[in-house]
């Protein structure tokens, strides 16, 4: 680990920082590459197969070879400091993303040159714009001309709700495209690989389709000026400083989307895309004051909460406001061995006595604080637009393979899910069940492996049990009695009982109906406890809901009748007669709503139909173009995979929300699944 010097100077600018992100496989880690070798950071591209990028360093990332975290790489360019924030591309990574876009300056969202895939910009394009964050589309990996920019375009254009405004016309040469048209600059660029474009007479390339491109460009401008649409409606032609202007004002008040072109792999584009961010990128100052940001001397965000190994706590903080220094209070903490994520050619991370506006350090000490967090001098302040954690689609049951491992997993799981706020844990009494609960497969799957590599444990998962309960169809009277005689004292309870069915949701009723004193007062809450006590495991296995149990008559034994004896005649009373009452298997249903592109709706209606679903109607999904929603009845047992096979099926981009509704009857193949399956499960339990 290198130890800077304070850093004193730098850009006027300050530090900006940048998030990529964009569907998986969309190029952005090669994109990071190939734009820290244009700004000289690196002599040459790392390769994902080796292993040798400067981000996804994680052995997660290095194994899938994905992004699996948010990696921030430093560089400079021209004289400006820049941090721009690798994210993640897996939908269930979702979370690592929205934090990431909502500290940035800007976004650059990459996409691949396929128009079926960019259904997959919806999401991350409605939550861009519902943050009023800046960002631009750069389509990745066009170097032929099969598709056409005009139709990518217009494919890109259903998905978002802002005006793309494409700042570049191809040129192309037997269907490969070879360069590219500045339609602001009006220059013209010849592609060369892995180095700078090569300008070239604008007079080889121009024709009417660059004219009509050029004005396309200044009629979408226009429609937020109308000192532009006035040149425009009299002919009059801006200059290009004032289109610049344009643009970036409208960029920055996510009015427009400038829409790059580029092929990452081979080095196209990624000059142009850097100048477009060192002129129109905001300043820190400027998105700080569009987040609400408090003022003051020092003010910093917690964006992002790591667990390092011989370290502890970190918290990655971006500086909104002034310089931080060793030494400084945030929070009346006092701040101290400074962390930055170092440039690509020195060590992963340097240590620093100073950040400078703009930047991001690691700190440690925040341990009261959680991602979101924003430190004053004196305070934490809470923020009002950071993103909450998406609801859990995902969960399986955990548990340590060792159970002297118990109390060390529940911390190294309280841990993982502060780094990951959208992964939650619930402890289920009913089942005695530890389940940890997420966005998908892959997220809870790079979980359990940071649980092994970071706390050096080793867990078993399954599948989450359902929480079946039992209820009766009969009404019944039964007299149970307890007699016992032996050395001294015997035990004496008499009990009559009438046991009757309930409506949904009334859980265990108990009435004391006793007259006379047949049953004297003392005694009675323990038959009241007796029959609770057999009620956890009625006839067919499972919890016993819904019923009223109502004690009419007995008779008790001046010296052998005790709370004991009244307990046990309680639990015979419940053994006894429950399986006479016949007993009915209860499942767990939830209020399911799934929304998906409207061309997905008849597949996945297939789906949640053989899921045992009942439909209760159709919808437009509220403010989503092009969105349908089903609301369905679900049973429980049916959602354990649903998220899994919705995204299979809709471009990993469909989704649900859900919430117990209410238990009901469940006979038939299904129950008589269900029953023998606990009863195998209790025997194996009663072996061990």
């Amino acid at each position: 680990m290198s130890d800077n010097n304070a850093r004193t100077t730098g850009s006027p600018k300050g530090t900006r920082c940048v998030a990529l992100v964009g569907p998986q496989s969309s190029g952005k880690t090669t994109l990071i590459e190939s734009l820290l070798v244009a700004a000289g950071a690196i002599p040459k591209r790392g390769s994902i197969a080796d292993g040798t990028m400067v981000s996804d360093v994680s052995p997660e990332a290095r194994d899938r070879q994905m992004s699996t975290e948010m990696t921030p790489v430093r560089f400079s360019y021209l004289g400006d400091d820049w941090v721009v924030l690798d994210c993640p591309g897996a939908v269930d990574l979702v979370q690592d993303a929205q934090q990431a876009m909502t500290i940035s300056d800007a976004v650059v969202v990459v996409v691949d040159p396929d128009e079926d895939r960019m259904l997959a910009l919806g999401p991350l394009l409605k939550f861009l714009d519902a943050h009023k964050i800046p960002h631009f589309l750069f389509i990745n990996k066009i170097d032929s001309d099969v598709h056409g920019v005009q139709e990518l375009l217009a494919a890109a254009q259903r998905q978002s709700a802002r005006p793309l405004v494409l700042r570049h016309a191809v040129i192309t040469e037997s269907g490969h495209i070879t360069g590219y048209v500045d339609l602001v600059a009006e220059r013209a660029y010849h592609y060369v690989e892995n180095k700078a474009s090569e300008q070239i007479p604008l007079e080889k390339v121009s024709d009417d389709t660059l004219a009509d491109a050029r004005r396309q460009l200044l009629e979408k401008l226009s429609a937020f000026d109308d000192a532009l649409l006035e040149k425009l409606l009299e002919d009059v032609i801006p200059d290009r400083n004032e289109v610049y202007r344009h643009i970036t004002r409208e960029m920055q008040e996510d009015l427009i989307v400038p829409v790059m072109i580029g092929a990452a792999e081979h080095g196209h584009g990624i000059r142009r895309l850097l100048k477009a961010l060192r002129h129109e990128v905001p300043t820190a100052s400027a998105t700080a004051d569009r987040l609400g940001i408090p003022k003051g001397a020092r003010v910093a965000q917690i964006f992002k909460t790591l667990y390092a190994p011989h370290v502890g706590k970190l918290s990655l903080t971006r500086v909104w406001r002034g310089t931080l220094k060793d030494g400084d209070e945030l929070a009346g903490v006092r701040v101290s061995n400074m962390q930055e994520a170092a440039e690509p050619k020195q060590a992963k991370t340097a240590k620093v006595s100073a950040v400078l506006e703009g930047g991001i350090v690691a700190l440690s000490k925040f341990d009261a604080s959680k991602s979101g967090s924003i430190l004053t001098e004196t305070a934490v302040v809470a923020s009002k637009t950071w993103p909450k954690p998406p609801k859990p689609l995902f969960t399986v049951a955990i548990s340590a393979k060792e159970r002297k491992d118990d109390v060390k997993l529940g911390e190294a799981l309280r841990k993982i899910c502060e780094e990951d706020p959208s992964l939650s844990l619930d402890h289920v009494n009913e089942t005695s069940e530890l389940l940890l609960r997420g966005q998908g497969d892959i997220q809870l799957g790079i979980a359990l492996e940071r649980l092994k590599r970071k706390f050096d444990l080793v867990v078993e998962t399954h599948a989450p049990q359902v929480p079946y309960r039992e209820t009766i169809r009969k009404s019944i009277n039964h007299h149970a009695r307890h007699k016992r005689q032996s050395g001294g004292h015997g035990q004496f309870a008499d009990i009559r009982v009438e046991i009757t069915p309930l409506p949904r949701g009334s859980g265990f009723v108990f009435t004391d109906n006793i007259v006379g004193g047949v049953v004297p007062k003392n005694f009675i809450p323990a038959v009241e406890a007796g029959l609770k006590d057999n009620t956890t495991h009625g006839p067919l296995g499972f919890n016993v809901v819904d019923i009223n149990v109502r004690l009419y008559d007995g008779q008790y034994h001046n010296v052998d009748s005790s709370d004991q004896a009244f307990r046990t005649a309680g639990r015979i009373a419940m053994t006894e007669a429950l399986p006479q009452c016949e007993p009915v298997l209860l499942e767990p249903i939830y209020d399911v709503k799934i929304y998906m592109p409207t061309e997905f709706t008849s597949r996945v209606q297939r789906v949640i139909t053989q899921r045992r679903a009942q439909i209760l109607g159709f919808n437009a999904r509220a403010e989503w173009d092009g969105w349908e929603e089903i609301h369905v009845n679900m049973p429980e047992a049916a959602m354990q995979d649903l998220i899994t096979e919705i995204r299979s099926i809709t471009q990993g981009i469909g989704t649900y929300e859900s919430m117990f509704s209410h238990y009901q009857e469940l006979i038939g193949r299904d129950a008589d699944r269900v029953v023998q399956t606990r009863k195998q499960s209790m025997e194996g339990a009663a072996h061990h």
